[in-house]
């Protein structure tokens, strides 16, 4: 394991989003996307890290997990998360991923879907993005990954419009994609004027935004098999802080 990775950031919160939101969570965060969606808020890890040996990372975790060992319940916590960036960019992360899995941890990957899963250790619930067209990179789903998901990944739709949510309740009734796995969707923040980097893509002029409360409505009224998710951590800490 003697593979670099470029690391963002490491650190210890609480998991935000997915089926597992407010649960403890190390997360691994890796540098480098290959995507520039238009409502991208961790644009800082495109270029920001350093060069960590897998044994540090997992160093790491273990110090971050250690106030967790020996404590009751029916799984072990904290939870790992390897999110970025995109994780896949770098081809170790599987390996790293592996890794967490041999010591007992429920290891979680963050995807934004325009890669490969086929390959991946069985073990890792995988949270696959399924990108929405205000985004700006739609064309860069890799769908061959819906006939791979498993009961234990879970199917991500970030919706910012209503052409969004109109895509996206479509792609959910061709591809019967409740019968699979959990399916989220999560409602995108609009982005701030500092916080929007100039590499994203432009948000589509001709798109009409949808608030958190017209989402939901929407899916209630349309009887929909998802789960409503927000980023939780935002709700708790500065939506600009790091390492939460």
């Amino acid at each position: 394991m003697g593979d670099t990775l470029n690391v963002n950031e490491i650190y210890l919160s609480i998991q935000g989003e997915s089926t597992f939101a407010g649960l403890p969570c190390v997360f691994v965060r890796l540098t480098g996307c290959n995507l520039r969606c238009s409502y991208c808020d961790t644009a800082y890890a495109f270029f920001e890290g350093s060069k960590v040996s897998q044994e540090k990372i997992v160093g790491r975790v273990l110090e971050l997990a250690k106030p967790f060992v020996n404590r009751p319940g029916p799984s072990r916590l904290p939870l790992i998360e390897l999110t970025g960036g995109e994780p896949l960019l770098q081809p170790g992360s599987a390996t790293l991923m592996r890794t967490l899995c041999d010591q007992g941890f429920t290891v979680l990957l963050e995807t934004s879907g325009a890669w490969d899963i086929s390959t991946l250790d069985p073990r890792i619930r995988r949270i696959v993005d399924l990108k929405c067209p205000s985004s700006g990179e739609s064309h860069r789903n890799h769908l061959k990954n819906l006939d791979e998901l498993k009961s234990t990944d879970e199917l991500k739709f970030v919706i910012a419009t209503q052409e969004d949510y109109r895509w996206a309740a479509a792609q959910i009734e061709e591809h019967q994609l409740a019968s699979r796995c959990a399916v989220l969707f999560s409602w995108a923040a609009p982005l701030q004027r500092h916080q929007q980097h100039p590499s994203l893509k432009p948000f589509p002029a001709d798109h009409e935004h949808l608030s958190r409360k017209d989402l939901v409505e929407q899916i209630i009224q349309d009887s929909l098999p998802v789960r409503f998710q927000v980023q939780m951590h935002k709700a708790i800490w500065s939506p600009d802080q790091r390492g939460v």
